[in-house]
């Protein structure tokens, strides 16, 4: 199983959220435009940035003086169904304390 762990950590801090709803409506964007955004600064902005790349969430590329950066949907889909499984585990958990709740009401008088 993909360790999800450094993309959950990566998607705690609301900046890099936001940095990411950025980047998914720009496509891709540089870190000033991105820091044009957000009430943060260039320099902290490419921190997140280099954090979200480095948690597998996004990728970066030259493109002449500029560096773009833009989202890689893989490891968010990876998270999102870990997290569905582990969702419908806890329903099936709780389904069963259900029937054994309903079983035991209609078992007294």
């Amino acid at each position: 199983m993909t360790d999800i762990g450094p993309v959950l950590g990566a998607l705690a801090d609301p900046t890099r959220r936001q940095l990411l709803e950025a980047l998914v409506e720009e496509g891709r964007a540089s870190a000033t435009t991105l820091a044009g955004r957000l009430p943060v600064s260039r320099q902290a902005v490419i921190k997140h940035l280099n954090l979200l790349e480095a948690a597998g969430l996004v990728t970066s590329a030259r493109a002449g003086r500029e560096v773009l950066y833009r989202v890689r949907p893989e490891p968010l889909d990876t998270s999102a169904q870990w997290l569905a499984e582990r969702a419908a585990a806890w329903d099936r958990r709780l389904n069963a304390i259900k029937r054994a709740a309903d079983a035991t009401t209609q078992e007294q008088p």
